[in-house]
């Protein structure tokens, strides 16, 4: 078993995990109660609230592909999946560009969780990239005659 089975399947299934449950709480209070947190000028509440629905679906699906592609050791096409499933708790901040959300202290921690687990998302990220390039000494070639 390679490495980034060995060491990284635990620490991935625990941040997706985290970040599914954080995400799909947010994401559903996002989308049901659309009002409670700042509008984008122009944009209608009803047609925020679809969005966020399609753009938590569309974003999981992408996490889902990234994990099942980590599982075939198609490490590359895995991390780049990952990578775009990892916006699904960055893009959270976004709630302060247009105000603060006035809603539950609970749902208002779940913009930081999800934020949180994208960001240990990119931490495995990096540790399996750097991983992946790995050059290890059998691998180098001597310039030395």
């Amino acid at each position: 078993m390679d490495v980034l089975q060995e060491k990284g399947l635990t620490p991935l299934r625990v941040i997706l995990g985290f970040s599914l449950v954080s995400t799909a709480i947010h994401y559903a209070h996002n989308a049901i109660r659309v009002a409670d947190y700042p509008q984008l000028p122009g944009v209608p509440a009803t047609v925020a609230g679809i969005g966020v629905a399609v753009g938590w679906v569309l974003l999981t699906t992408f996490g889902w592909l990234g994990y099942r592609a980590y599982r075939q050791g198609r490490y590359p096409r895995a991390l780049a999946f990952l990578l775009v499933y990892s916006l699904a708790g960055m893009i959270t901040l976004g709630h302060f560009l247009t105000g603060v959300p006035q809603i539950p202290a609970f749902f208002f921690a779940t913009i930081f969780t999800d934020a949180a687990a994208g960001l240990a998302l990119w931490v495995f990220l990096a540790w399996a990239w750097a991983t992946l390039n790995r050059v290890t000494s059998r691998d180098q070639v001597s310039t030395q005659h």
